[in-house]
C-alpha cells in the first residue's frame, strides 16, 4: 500500500498490483480496497497491467475533507494516476463510472476509459426516483442516521424491504454505515440537480476512447443508460457481456478489459 496526495492535501490510500501497464480501477457506491471488486479485478488482469486499487475519500484508509465538490474526486483519481505514472487505461463500476467519465471530460490524463453500467437515469420515472432519494439521503446524514442512509440505497437499488431488515442485523451492515456519507459523494457525480439525467453536454467533451459495457443478465433500467454513455461520448464502444449482472465475475469483465486495453 501506498499514500498519494490530492490537490487539497487529502491522503489518499492505494495499492498497486500485478506488472505491466497501469490500469486504476474506480469502486461504485459503498465499495473500497477492503469491501469489494476491486481486489478480483486486480488479480484478473495482473497477469498483463499493473493495477492500482484506491479508497475513493472518505472510505477505508483515505482521508476526507470539507467541504466535498465532484471536483475534488477528479483530482484524487488524477493524482492516483500521477503515481501510476503520469497516465493510465482507467476502468471504473457503477457510479463510479459517473465519476471517470467527469474526470476525463476534465481532461485528466487517462489513456482509455472502460465503464460498466453507470446508472445514470434515462428517464423521467428513474429521475423522479433518484431525485427522492437525494432528497431523503441529505437529512439522514445530516442527521447521523448512517443506517437510514445505507437502508435508502438498497432501497434505490431495488433491494425488498425484508432483505435490507435482514442485511441491517448482518455482520456486513457496519461497513456499510461506516462509508454511508460517501452516497452524497455518489450521488453528485451522477447529477443530484437533474435527477442523475445522462450529463450528454459533460460527455460530448471526452476525447479518449471509451467502452460502456453493460451485462446480458441485467435489468434494462442498467443497460438502458449504458447504451446512452456509449451514444453521447464520441466514438465510444459498446459492448454486452453475456450472462453477468450488475455483480460482474471479475473473470469476464478482465477478459474484456484486457482486449480493449490492449487494442
Amino acid at each position: 500500500m501506498t499514500t498519494v496526495v490530492s490537490a487539497d492535501g487529502t491522503a489518499i490510500a492505494c495499492t498497486a498490483t500485478g506488472a505491466g501497464p497501469a490500469v486504476v480501477f474506480v469502486d461504485g457506491a459503498l465499495c473500497h480496497r477492503a469491501f469489494g471488486p476491486g481486489p478480483g479485478i486486480a488479480a484478473a488482469l495482473a497477469d498483463r497491467f499493473t493495477v492500482y486499487t484506491y479508497d475513493r475519500r472518505g472510505r477505508g484508509e483515505s482521508g476526507d475533507t470539507t467541504p466535498f465538490a465532484v471536483e475534488r474526486e477528479v483530482e484524487d483519481l488524477a493524482a492516483v494516476i500521477g503515481a501510476a505514472g503520469g497516465s493510465a487505461y482507467v476502468v471504473a463500476l457503477s457510479s463510479g463510472g459517473a465519476l471517470a467519465l467527469r474526470a476525463a471530460a476534465a481532461g485528466v490524463d487517462m489513456t482509455k476509459l472502460a465503464v460498466y453500467e453507470p446508472p445514470f437515469g434515462v428517464d423521467p420515472a428513474q429521475r423522479e426516483r433518484f431525485a427522492r432519494y437525494a432528497a431523503e439521503l441529505a437529512p439522514a446524514l445530516a442527521e447521523g442516521r448512517r443506517g437510514d442512509a445505507a437502508a435508502l440505497f438498497m432501497a434505490l437499488t431495488g433491494a425488498p424491504e425484508a432483505m435490507i431488515d435482514q442485511m441491517r442485523n448482518s455482520p456486513a451492515w457496519s461497513a456499510f454505515e461506516a462509508v454511508a456519507p460517501t452516497l452524497a459523494y455518489d450521488a453528485a457525480a451522477l447529477g443530484t440537480g437533474t435527477g442523475g439525467a445522462v450529463p450528454t453536454d459533460v460527455l460530448g467533451k471526452i476525447a479518449i476512447p471509451v467502452l460502456a459495457l453493460d451485462g446480458g443478465a441485467s435489468p434494462d433500467v442498467l443497460r438502458a443508460p449504458t447504451r446512452a454513455v456509449a451514444d453521447a461520448v464520441p466514438g465510444a464502444e459498446y459492448a454486452t457481456l453475456a450472462g453477468q449482472t450488475h455483480e460482474v465475475a471479475p473473470e469476464v469483465l478482465g477478459a474484456a478489459l484486457g482486449e480493449f486495453f490492449g487494442r
